[in-house]
């Protein structure tokens, strides 16, 4: 029932452009997504794009937390064929945990 109550959210905000044709890889793939030199972290805006584009997927729900010295964003997905999945990125590395 929730997931009928996210993807309604998503539709009505418009937030749905995602190619249904390809598939997305597995979000506990782990992957780096970006690194900055000058600056040696992302954005939680960086993080969301930088996402998107690597899952092919929406970010229908983002938030920081901070786990010891570390920031960490919890990126919530939704792709083309409905699936919700969670992504957490190391904002520092930009590394998917």
């Amino acid at each position: 029932m929730w997931l009928v109550a996210v993807i309604a959210l998503v539709l009505s905000a418009g937030m749905l452009a995602v190619r249904a044709h390809e598939t997305p890889p597995a979000p506990s793939q782990t992957a780096v997504l970006h690194t900055s030199p000058r600056q040696g972290s992302l954005s939680l805006a960086q993080a969301v794009r930088l996402a998107q584009h690597r899952f092919r997927a929406r970010v229908v729900r983002a938030e920081t937390q901070r786990q010891g010295d570390r920031t960490i964003y919890i990126l919530r997905m939704l792709d083309g064929a409905g699936r919700v999945f969670a992504v957490r990125v190391d904002a520092a590395s930009g590394s998917i945990l």
